[in-house]
């Protein structure tokens, strides 16, 4: 059998021999070798000396760039702050000073209360005091909801059920008071209760309550004079006071050490009024009585000193409290003396005669017939009541107010002439008073006034024109003056604690209007209404009064008068020896058959007279019979 040659197959993992091994190391050295040797052929030869300074080279090179790129952001750095130091020391610098003081400082500005206001007496009529506005939070009730209740109702006047209804239904924040006077609160601080809580603040005070609100008036909530001289007079009343800027520490407190020393203090000046509470209160007594009486819808009193125009009282009923403006009816607000109109009527021919006398084209000796009516163009003017008096003097005219011999007197004047009167009384312009919300009174256009005879007619009695109250009084003050407009005003003085005064207001020059003469004739024929006319009801026994009556229809706002509507009025000058205060009384339609002025204005008039006597300490104009037939004796005087 032949035998196969041996596969490759099977020697393929056969281990190799050692020779054969070594051969292959051999040649595959050799191989590298030969590889080296060929690169080492293709790179040129550098001596060692010429390595290192190659090697020195490159790492100065290196170092170099680094440093350049080190300078460069050095100096960019360096650039970048200086700029922002530029934006921030020099463009914005002022600006950001600005705002770090703001954040540093505080603009402060005290409260200051209110100046005090009294009247002649010095006697209180405003003030600020502090008030407080209590919260209750029952969640801190160390007590319950009962027991506090109960506590707190005598307090606070509440009822008890009421506030404990309020503690159930919440928990905290009840305002249970929002003006709780100061001995209230120090009541309840003394019961030491956990859960109240108590935020003082300064509230305007009106401690005559009603009676001098038309003057005094009131401030809102935000402590600004709403009426009366708290308005008018606001800059007399605010205490000056600058605003303070103080340094604050870091959590915002404000550094005392930087405030100003005295900062807090403030004046102790008042406002001082001519009114006096006493004449006031007599005043409003006589005109509730009356307007009661007569069921009348308002009513006004206003007492005067002529000879510097001082307001001694000045009432208007109805009224409201200031300490509670908010429950009035604003239409009370307005001092309807100095902001209503209305036709003066007889009221105003005393100062009709003083123009006719001042003119020359009567004599108090003259008289005239009164038929009970007389034609004026196409108009018949009758009395009131339609009486007819007969012939009568002067004086006479005023005591029975016969309109028909108002008439003749005044067509004896120019119509023109008569105008140039009316307008130097002040009729058509507003009376220059310190009193606010003063209105012009009305008075026809020259043109208009001229064109028919009836307009002097119907003035001659007091129509057909109309002005306020307050201006009557001011018209009747020259009167009894002598003959001066003077401005009728409430405000005295500054004065601080001790009575001393600070400022006085200058108060406007007085305009010389009547004669001497000529006012003391009209002020005694006055006084013979009094004594023999229609104003008997003002005697007062031992003194002289003068006076006249108005009974004046009212005037509609469409024009006309309104059926059935008067006014009743009576003023009053006192004493006749020696006139100074002026009393005028208006009553605005009292109802009966027998309201007039005689009836319902004088007896007003009659009892602020007496109660002038009291306060004024006026003496007895003559001696009544009592006096005379008991005289007191004088002390015999010693040698």
């Amino acid at each position: 059998m032949q035998k196969s040659p041996p596969s490759r197959t099977r020697f393929k993992n056969f281990p190799k021999p050692e020779f054969i091994k070594r051969r292959q190391r051999v040649s595959k050295k050799v191989g590298q070798n030969q590889h080296i040797e060929q690169t080492y052929n293709q790179v040129p030869l550098v001596r060692p000396t010429e390595r290192l300074e190659l090697r020195y080279s490159d790492g100065v090179s290196h170092t170099k760039t680094r440093l350049l790129i080190v300078w460069g952001l050095l100096i960019a750095f360096g650039l970048g702050l200086g700029f922002n130091l530029y934006q921030l020391q020099i463009v914005r610098g002022t600006k950001l000073t600005e705002k770090a003081r703001s954040q540093q400082m505080v603009n402060l500005r005290p409260f200051m209360p209110r100046r005090p206001v009294v009247d002649r007496n010095r006697d209180l009529l405003a003030i600020d005091r502090p008030v407080y506005t209590l919260y209750a939070h029952p969640k801190l009730f160390l007590k319950s909801n009962h027991e506090m209740a109960v506590q707190l109702a005598s307090i606070l006047a509440r009822d008890a059920t009421e506030l404990e209804k309020k503690f159930d239904n919440k928990k905290t924040g009840i305002t249970l008071a929002v003006a709780l006077p100061e001995e209230v609160a120090d009541r309840l601080n003394a019961l030491h209760l956990n859960g109240l809580e108590l935020i003082q603040k300064y509230s305007r005070f009106y401690p005559q309550q009603d009676l001098v609100s038309e003057v005094v008036g009131y401030v809102n909530l935000d402590r600004r004079g709403q009426a009366g001289v708290e308005y008018s007079q606001e800059k007399l009343l605010e205490r000056s006071v600058q605003t303070m800027r103080l340094s604050r520490a870091g959590n915002g407190a404000i550094m005392p050490d930087y405030a100003p020393e005295g900062f807090l203090n403030f004046d102790d000046l008042r406002l001082q009024l001519t009114l006096d509470n006493r004449l006031q209160r007599v005043a409003r007594y006589a005109l509730k009585e009356q307007i009661k009486k007569y069921k009348a819808k308002r009513g006004a009193v206003i007492v005067m000193d002529a000879w510097d125009g001082s307001l001694l009282a000045l009432v208007n009923h109805p009224t409201y409290d200031s300490n509670e403006y908010s429950k009035a009816d604003i239409s009370l607000f307005k001092n309807w003396t100095v902001a209503d109109l209305y036709e003066p009527g007889s009221t105003f021919k005393p100062l009709n005669i003083a123009i006719a006398l001042e003119e020359g084209i009567i004599k108090p000796e003259d008289t005239f017939n009164d038929n009970g009516s007389i034609q004026v163009s196409d108009r018949i003017i009758r009395n009131a009541e339609n009486k007819r008096f007969g012939r009568m003097n002067i004086a006479q005219v005023l005591q029975n107010s016969s309109n028909i011999a108002m008439v003749q007197i005044i067509q004896k004047l120019r119509p023109s002439t008569y105008y140039g009167w009316l307008e130097r009384l002040g009729l058509g312009q507003s009376v220059d008073t310190d009193l606010p919300f003063a209105v012009n009174s009305q008075l026809k256009s020259q043109e208009q006034f001229l064109a028919t005879p009836v307009e002097p007619a119907t003035t001659s009695f007091g129509q057909g024109f109309s002005l306020t109250p307050l201006q009557l009084v001011q018209m009747h003050g020259a009167l009894a003056n002598g003959g001066k407009l003077v401005s009728p005003h409430v405000v005295k003085a500054l004065v601080d604690s001790n009575g001393l005064v600070h400022y006085s207001p200058i108060q406007p020059a007085t305009r010389q209007i009547f004669s001497y003469a000529t006012t003391r004739k009209v002020v005694e024929m006055m006084e013979t209404v009094v004594d023999d006319g229609t104003g008997k009801a003002s005697q007062i026994p031992g003194y002289r009064i003068a006076g006249k009556t108005g009974t004046a229809q009212k005037a509609s706002a469409a024009g006309g008068y309104i059926i059935g509507a008067k006014i009743t009025s009576f003023v009053g000058i006192m004493p006749v020896e020696a006139p100074r205060y002026v009393v005028l009384a208006l009553v605005d339609e009292p109802k009966g058959q027998h309201a007039f002025g005689s009836t319902v204005a004088a007896p007003i008039v009659k009892t602020v007279m007496e109660a002038l006597i009291t306060t004024e300490q006026l003496p007895p104009s003559r001696l009544v019979p009592s006096q005379l037939m008991n005289p007191t004796p004088t002390p015999s005087s010693t040698p």
